[in-house]
């Protein structure tokens, strides 16, 4: 892969980490949220036949890991990522031209609350995708501590309430019949549930494991636009066997591009 001919803007507080068993290499703040293990979780969410699909969208992108990553492993697929701190906004449009992706990757610099004029620009309409995701903060900010780095407390805390405003704006831009995928820490799965009731349907829980009989650290939710199907709960997924090796499934979906099992656009 080439880079490109300049390096982004305070590349000197920046690392580059490999993705997708060195597929991806990702330019990312050395301080703030860090994309990892849950980014390219829910980037495996969506199966290699949603190149069918056309379009995914990438809400709350930051620098890209999660729409480049499907990207990567769905070649036909074209991503919209849109994320509001313009500062990951560069770092998503480098990432972008450095892994070569700028016939199928887009970025869209706006928040989710005003977003129509930007995304109308980028010609990114509502009712469009058949594929959204979304990776959101995960802390409330009234329950913790506000983060030194601005960049930091943006990344990593918001309202409460907002998760449902992430859910609206999901559901805005789904097309009809369109999935939405979210990950998230376990215990925010009630808030998840609240917020897409209405909005959509047949809804699929994965319950994510760092051990085997460990509670859950995180969920992958999933669901249908428009759909009355019930709630249903996933197999979980176990990420550690002994030590710190992954599982064999997991390890193929870091390594290779695996898709997780049932996946969106299987």
């Amino acid at each position: 892969m080439n880079a490109p001919d300049a390096e982004p803007v305070g590349a000197e507080l920046t690392s580059e980490d490999l993705f997708l068993g060195g597929a991806l290499t990702v330019r990312q703040p050395l301080d703030g949220y860090r994309a990892g293990t849950d980014a390219v979780l829910l980037a495996a969410s969506v199966g290699p036949l949603a190149a069918a699909t056309g379009l995914v969208l990438d809400v709350g992108a930051g620098v890209g890991v999660v729409g480049l990553c499907v990207a990567a492993r769905c070649q036909n697929v074209s991503v919209v990522l849109v994320e509001r701190e313009p500062h990951l906004v560069k770092l998503a449009r480098y990432n972008v031209i450095r892994n070569q992706l700028s016939g199928r990757v887009s970025v869209v610099e706006a928040d989710i609350l005003r977003a129509t004029e930007a995304l109308h620009l980028a010609a990114a309409l509502p009712e469009t995708f058949p594929i959204v995701l979304a990776n959101p903060p995960y802390h409330d900010d009234r329950r913790t501590t506000a983060a030194e780095s601005p960049l930091r407390a943006a990344s990593h805390q918001m309202p409460e309430e907002a998760l449902d405003a992430w859910a609206r704006f999901l559901c805005r831009m789904a097309a009809p019949g369109g999935r939405a995928a979210m990950i998230h820490k376990a215990d925010a799965l009630p808030r998840i549930l609240a917020a897409f009731d209405g909005r959509f349907g047949s809804i699929s829980v994965l319950p994510i494991y760092a051990r085997a009989g460990e509670p859950a650290i995180r969920v992958l939710v999933t669901g249908v636009k428009g759909s009355r199907a019930p709630v249903s709960i996933r197999p979980g997924l176990v990420l550690h066997g002994l030590g710190q090796a992954f599982m064999p499934e997991v390890e193929a979906i870091f390594r290779s591009g695996a898709p997780l099992p049932d996946v969106l656009g299987s």
